[in-house]
């Protein structure tokens, strides 16, 4: 069969989400991509709750699925009955954004004609148009990587632009959230990070940077997690308890993306959130220890990197084999206060020659 998906006209895709916040984010082109090129087809997301609401508002899918695996969806059973799920919707194609075999599987247990994915993880068997990674494509960015496979499966490839449209209610929830909590500027605070405490800035440098900000450039300070980060939230907010509001664990996804996306800056480390701020062109300074700021880096030109060139790093390890983090703590407050306080000036100047 050939390859290419240039000359089908499905009537109902099914799209198989990546799994994390930031993975989900910068597939948001590829989603574009899709639509582009079949714009009379109904477009599901299949994806995992917690990244749902990066698709739910947005204009390039038409439904939200949900592959509940802790529950309705969980192991081997679970698998079947979301394939029988799919199955009885009659898609006729499915795209798998996500690499996994168990994507592809899914996917042929549903009996969706067409199967189109990178032939990576042994299931290359389970697709009807499996294409090989071209080797420049694990170089660049994820955005090309995904960008690249519709490519090479003959589609033409939209903007490399993230994308990300927010709920109206969850906008209008952060407006009032912040008019009640005062002046800004607001600056975001992103102490955690997935996959390992090597990500990780210490939440007592975030503690000093918030300390600095509030009281030289009376910034305001938002504190944004999971329930897992709520021990760091809690350093930072004594640090500055009059200008701290402690978001960990408190907002839905989509609360949390309309907030960043109303915050002047965004300091953060390597995580999914950084994506959110990308996506919405907050200005962000992204602090990268043990992960590479080239291939999953923030795709946006209001960005600092603030890192160390390190002969281990990035390792892509989730823990320091030397046990001293160097590329993490080698980065003092000052660094980090600078880089933020010469975004802030940016935006400043930019608001006077608007005037």
């Amino acid at each position: 069969m050939p390859k290419t998906l240039k000359h089908l006209s499905p009537e109902r895709i099914l799209i198989r989400s990546t799994n994390w916040i930031g993975d989900a984010i910068m597939t948001t082109p590829a989603v574009r991509t899709i639509r582009e090129n079949f714009p009379a087809a109904e477009i599901t997301i299949l994806a995992y709750p917690w990244v749902a609401d990066i698709f739910r508002a947005s204009p390039h899918v038409d439904r939200v699925l949900l592959y509940d695996r802790k529950d309705r969806h969980q192991g081997l059973a679970g698998m079947w009955r979301l394939g029988r799920e799919l199955a009885a919707q009659r898609f006729d194609m499915a795209i798998l954004l996500q690499n996994a075999f168990s994507a592809a599987l899914l996917v042929w247990l549903a009996g969706i004609p067409v199967r189109a994915g990178f032939r990576r993880d042994g299931r290359g068997l389970l697709l009807t148009h499996g294409i090989s990674i071209r080797p420049e494509l694990r170089k660049r960015h994820q955005v090309h990587y995904y960008q690249g496979l519709l490519q090479d499966l003959g589609l033409a490839c939209g903007p490399d632009a993230l994308f990300l449209a927010l709920p109206a209610e969850a906008r209008d929830r952060a407006r009032a959230l912040l008019v009640r909590k005062g002046e800004g500027p607001w600056v975001g605070l992103n102490p955690g990070a997935a996959y390992g405490p090597a990500k990780r800035w210490p939440a007592e440098r975030y503690a000093g940077l918030a300390a600095r900000l509030a009281q030289e450039l009376d910034a305001t300070l938002l504190v944004f997690g999971t329930g897992a980060d709520a021990e760091a939230a809690a350093t930072i907010a004594e640090a500055a308890p009059d200008r701290v509001i402690d978001l960990a664990g408190k907002t839905t996804l989509a609360e949390a993306m309309a907030l960043i996306g109303l915050c002047q800056a965004f300091v953060t480390n390597d995580s999914g959130l950084m994506h959110v701020a990308a996506a919405l062109a907050t200005p962000l300074v992204a602090i990268f220890g043990s992960t590479d700021s080239v291939a999953t880096g923030p795709f946006s030109e209001r960005v600092r990197i603030v890192n160390r060139k390190l002969p281990c790093s990035p390792c892509m390890k989730t823990h320091c084999r030397k046990n001293d983090f160097a590329c993490m703590l080698s980065i003092g407050v000052d660094e980090v206060f600078a880089a933020t306080a010469g975004l802030l000036g940016e935006q400043a100047a930019e608001g006077e020659e608007k005037r």
